[in-house]
């Protein structure tokens, strides 16, 4: 009796063919969760300006942050295959299984990099002189996780680069305005790293990759992470506060902590099965209702198309 084997999957071909697998590697729909924050901090930065939208500075900060983003999945990807091919949870991605090449991945990468630094330099000198030192957290995040329990921190600060930059992309200065910003936006994706990593605890402990949850426990991992939202809550309202945003802001801030707050409530050292749903639901939400709030309140005082 023959018994049937299933082929593993080989790298796709044509040029089209790679290219829609690179964009699956990458999860290139998930870029919208990354933009609400950088948007925020372009708006504001043009309301307190001049009162008005310029759309090339947006279009081309929409392109910086997908081409960023895109640049650090892949980095992570490649750096990690060999872990991702340990875990289970992690062993379909398309470079464990072939269908994407760490050649191709490579390529994709350099070629987003070249993407962000480019607009960098059309933006304006300091934004050009500082892509440099925002890619530098992008490739240290897969490193970090090999040295210490905290690389969640530094995947805070690889996401608070965003709305600083993109302020910068408009003022052409810096701002500790768009700082507390971006400080609230990576403790808020920090926060929500420690719950993810969660799942991965018992292979990571096995391999000897590096997490909180790891090294201090499910239960003080959640504590962390809950402390980490609450500061994310005040700097929201810090902000607002040194922006200048109207009651809209301070309105939609209070529902996004209660938002934070059901996320952890989804989650419990015993349960992670709907880790999923407060990643892509919950904090989906969470990041257009804030968008949309600025949006509203920066209309409302004044800021025109």
């Amino acid at each position: 009796m023959s018994t049937l084997t299933t082929p593993a999957p080989g790298p796709v071909s044509g040029v089209l063919g790679r290219v829609r697998a690179f964009l699956r590697l990458v999860a290139i729909e998930h870029s919208v969760l990354a933009l609400p924050f950088a948007y925020i901090a372009t708006l504001t930065a043009m309301w307190q300006r001049d009162r008005r939208v310029d759309w090339v500075v947006l279009v081309l900060v929409t392109v910086a942050m997908v081409a960023g983003r895109t640049f650090a999945m892949a980095v992570n990807r490649i750096i990690d295959r060999k872990i991702d091919a340990v875990n289970p949870r992690t062993a379909g991605r398309e470079l464990v299984t072939g269908v994407v090449s760490p050649t191709t991945a490579t390529a994709g990468a350099l070629v987003a990099l070249a993407v962000f630094l480019g607009v960098a330099a059309a933006l304006n000198r300091l934004t050009l002189v500082l892509s440099p030192l925002a890619v530098v957290p992008l490739v240290a995040y897969p490193y970090a996780k090999r040295v210490t329990w905290a690389p969640h921190a530094v995947l805070g600060l690889a996401q608070a680069v965003a709305p600083v930059g993109a302020w910068i992309a408009v003022t052409g200065r810096w701002s500790w305005t768009a700082v507390v910003l971006g400080v609230a936006v990576g403790a808020w994706i920090g926060g929500f790293d420690i719950i993810y990593a969660l799942q991965d605890r018992q292979v990571d402990e096995r391999i000897g990759v590096k997490s909180l949850p790891v090294r201090f426990g499910p239960v003080v991992a959640l504590r962390v992470s809950r402390v980490v939202h609450l500061v994310t809550v005040v700097l929201l309202v810090a902000f607002g506060l040194l922006a200048g945003l109207g009651p809209v802001w301070y309105v939609v801030v209070a529902a996004a902590g209660v938002g934070l707050a059901y996320e952890q409530r989804l989650v419990s050292a015993t349960d992670l099965t709907r880790v999923n749903r407060a990643f892509f639901t919950v904090n989906g939400w969470i990041g257009v209702g804030v968008f949309v709030a600025a949006v509203v309140g920066l209309g409302l005082g004044g800021l025109r198309p």
